[in-house]
């Protein structure tokens, strides 16, 4: 029995080794990590303070007076057959094409905006026997319209020309605007006031706030830059003499341009 005695003591030793060994492997990540709270909360490499932004819309108007007019005009005529109709319509369309040619206006001028060719119904109704009645669409012909837009660039004649259309055989008329020829040099006279305008609102606002404007973030301008609404005329029927034209007006016309810029706002 003794001989065996040295053997089980050492076994118990190293039993009491291992437990230790491990104890030790698991308390090391576990200190690491308290010592990591002590020192601090966590940040963020690379995080940086929000910018103070300030965005601002601004429009201008910019006013000329117009060179130019176009005319949306036409002829509408009807037939019994949609033969008939379209005779018609072609007949007192070249009298105006030719009337428009002699007011000076040149053909490059001249383009079809709108052709069309439908079919006209009257309704009638019927009484029967038994007292009720029924209804119907009857074909009681065509109507034929070709509609011009007509680009007019000598505004002293403009009234003539009306008229000249009108005793040709034009008998539609749908409007009358006026515009600039070339818009390129108000369009971006317009930008360049609304792109001031938001410049100086963006240093108001920074000077009301203690700060001052230290850069621009972005700028965008709407895609849209149409004239404002313009002066009308109708076309009235030439009744007076040959010597005296229908008056007109252009007035001026307004091409708007609109921006909108952020601005970083700082001490």
């Amino acid at each position: 029995m003794r001989r065996f005695l040295p053997l089980l003591t050492s076994t118990a030793a190293l039993a009491l080794i291992v437990p230790q060994v491990a104890c030790a492997q698991m308390q090391g990540p576990a200190l690491g990590l308290s010592q990591q709270a002590v020192t601090g909360a966590y940040q963020a490499p690379n995080s940086i303070q929000p910018e103070t932004t300030l965005s601002i819309s601004a429009q201008s108007t910019v006013k000329r007076e117009p060179d130019i007019a176009y005319i949306n005009a036409g002829v509408q005529a009807e037939g019994e057959t949609a033969t008939a109709a379209m005779e018609s319509q072609a007949e007192a369309m070249t009298g105006v094409f030719d009337a428009l040619e002699k007011a000076g206006v040149a053909k490059k001028d001249m383009q079809t905006s709108n052709f069309s060719l439908w079919p006209r119904y009257t309704y009638i109704e019927t009484k029967l026997k038994d007292g009720s009645s029924r209804g119907e669409q009857k074909l009681i012909g065509y109507t034929a319209s070709n509609q011009l837009t007509i680009k007019v660039r000598d505004l002293d004649n403009l009234g003539s020309t009306l008229d000249s259309l009108v005793k040709a055989g034009g008998n539609t008329f749908n409007g009358l605007n006026f515009a600039l020829d070339d818009d390129a040099e108000v369009r971006d006279e317009a930008r360049r006031q609304a792109m001031a305008d938001a410049r100086a609102r963006a240093d108001l606002y920074a000077e009301a706030a203690g700060l001052r404007v230290l850069r621009i973030v972005t700028i965008s301008e709407n895609g849209n830059y149409s004239p404002s609404p313009m002066p009308m005329a109708r076309m009235q029927e030439a009744k007076m003499a040959d010597a005296v034209s229908t008056p007109m007006a252009g007035g001026e016309v307004g091409y708007s341009a609109t921006v909108n810029v952020v601005f970083e706002l700082g001490k």
